[in-house]
């Protein structure tokens, strides 16, 4: 049994210490692929010297609604770049609307999803959806920005409408930790994401699932997720991990 982590952040600074190690770890112990996720420049940078330094781990480019930068424009020339020049990025990623943590600069943020939904239909990627309370401006946006290598939405907010509607444009889902934790209505969105349809994330180093809310998070958590998924559905985890490993490689285009 092995497992696909299709979203970490091991470019983020809670792991300088032990990076490479913990990496290799995940490997050893049924983390067979990771995808390591930009979110600004230097982050997608990072995450691929770390994919080209490890054969099991892909990444992706992009600038998150959270790290819009005054000199935005200038760095999504560069992410286009990069996503152009290395053949280990899957994705333009992490991208999207936060209306949560930026609620002042909603109309750049809009035009910024667009322009990277523009470079993902250059280079013929799929997007990485980065939503929270934002979920009717999201649709909006992809009902009228056609992305043709479709996408995932990553970490996907437990909204029931948000999920039907990205189904309908035919976007993957993806669950992170937060769908082990005891308030969260988890069940009933589980149900609606097809077998065929659903991947799992850790988003490490956030979101730890139960029983080790609080802690750093590490791919190796990625089970705790497929363990859920695995009881809504009433198969088996071997089941889960299988077929989000299939999704994951598909979206991604990992061959």
């Amino acid at each position: 049994m092995d497992f696909f982590d299709s979203h970490a952040h091991y470019n983020d600074e809670r792991f300088i210490e032990n990076r490479n190690e913990l990496i290799n770890y995940m490997y050893e112990h049924e983390i067979t692929n990771i995808v390591c996720a930009g979110y600004n420049l230097k982050a997608s940078q990072d995450a691929i010297n770390l994919s080209e330094q490890f054969h099991h781990m892909y990444a992706t480019c992009g600038i998150s609604p959270n790290d819009l930068e005054q000199n935005v424009e200038n760095d999504l020339e560069k992410i286009k770049e990069l996503a152009f020049m290395n053949k280990k990025v899957v994705a333009i990623g992490e991208i999207g609307l936060d209306y949560y943590w930026n609620k002042e600069n909603k109309e750049l943020q809009k035009e910024i999803f667009k322009k990277q939904i523009d470079i993902a239909n250059d280079l013929n990627l799929p997007i990485v959806i980065h939503t929270r309370e934002a979920v009717m401006d999201t649709i909006q946006i992809l009902k009228e920005n056609e992305v043709k290598k479709k996408g995932i939405f990553h970490c996907c907010p437990l909204n029931q409408e948000l999920i039907k509607e990205g189904l309908k444009l035919g976007f993957y889902i993806s669950f992170s930790g937060n769908i082990t934790f005891k308030n969260a209505k988890s069940a009933e969105c589980i149900k609606l994401v097809p077998n065929d349809r659903i991947l799992i994330e850790t988003d490490s180093p956030y979101l730890s699932p139960e029983p080790h809310r609080g802690e750093t998070n590490t791919s190796e958590n990625v089970k705790f997720v497929a363990q859920k998924i695995a009881e809504v559905k009433n198969i088996s985890i071997e089941n889960v991990a299988l077929m989000t490993k299939q999704n994951a490689k598909k979206i991604y285009g990992i061959s």
